[in-house]
């Protein structure tokens, strides 16, 4: 058997593709040179990788046991190709996924440190809601992931490395503005405006403000927290969401914030951020560092 790195990268670059004429275009190979490579992979290693449905290729039972191991190969190759480059600390490229409000507010400063510390300036970033993220950590399209809602999924490792504080907001000429200390309950009955499913926002909403409600509504699920604040400064409903997201909308007087003054039982407008990898994901020592920055981070 003589498996090569460039089968090896051809592999990945398909899985994270799933068609042929992307994946070559990924790593700049003709089509017929990465379908020669996956062919003579299949060959080598004696099973197919991929099901072919229509078009694309689904990665089966399989490629998934080859995964890990491809993804820790080609870091490795990686960091060889590296080690005696003074000029360069750590090797490759750290490919970030973070979720809304962190991607937003939070990654900036904290690359920005990241990169003045470390001296490494090669990082991708992508920015969605948890599920998606947790979705591309599991298939080893990315290589951390920080996130607002904890994922229960068995393949993914989970640790708090920073918090935030949750907020309730409305229209300034709202009903509940003009409520003098209200509690959690005087919320009902009460229209809102929530995330889409897989957001962090929406499940701290779901977990720690509606079972204290006993009657409200969604009137809009929405997948941007622009449009959530616009459509709260609209009167529409109120909006459950950070309040690094929530505070320039609230400094212009958009809208108005108004848990400052709610009161509840258990009532806990705080919620830790996670950072996220895959359990079998290969830790190089550019990914170690970064971890620890995080860990370490002091924002």
């Amino acid at each position: 058997m003589n498996i090569s790195l460039k089968q090896l990268n051809v592999f990945m670059s398909i899985t994270q593709h799933n068609t042929l004429t992307a994946a070559a275009q990924a790593i700049y190979l003709s089509k017929a040179a990465v379908s020669m490579a996956l062919a003579e992979l299949e060959k080598q290693l004696g099973h197919p990788l991929f099901d072919r449905v229509n078009n694309r290729l689904v990665l089966n039972q399989e490629g998934h046991k080859l995964l890990p191991l491809a993804d820790e190969l080609l870091s490795r190759a990686n960091n060889i190709n590296q080690l005696f480059d003074a000029e360069q600390a750590f090797a490759g490229q750290l490919k970030i996924g973070a979720s809304d409000t962190i991607g937003n507010h939070v990654v900036p400063g904290l690359l920005s440190q990241f990169r003045h510390q470390h001296q490494h300036f090669s990082q991708s970033v992508f920015i969605s809601n948890s599920r998606l993220i947790c979705q591309k950590l599991r298939d080893y399209e990315l290589d951390i992931g920080l996130i607002e809602g904890n994922t229960p999924h068995p393949d993914l490792i989970a640790t708090p490395f920073s918090h935030d504080n949750m907020c309730i907001i409305a229209a300034p000429e709202h009903p509940f503005c003009h409520i003098k200390k209200p509690h959690i309950t005087d919320l009902s009955p009460s229209d809102w405006i929530l995330r889409e499913a897989g957001s962090g926002s929406r499940e701290f909403f779901l977990r720690s403000l509606a079972p204290h409600i006993e009657t409200w509504h969604e009137v809009f699920e929405l997948n941007t927290t622009e449009a959530l604040i616009n459509s709260v400064a609209a009167g529409i409903g109120l909006g459950c969401l950070s309040t690094l997201a929530a505070q320039y909308a609230v400094r212009d007087g958009r809208v108005t914030q108004l848990d400052s003054h709610i009161k509840g039982d258990n009532i806990k407008m705080q919620r830790p951020f996670w950072l996220v990898v895959h359990k079998d994901k290969y830790h190089s020592p550019l990914l170690k560092s970064f971890i620890e920055f995080c860990h370490q981070w002091d924002n």
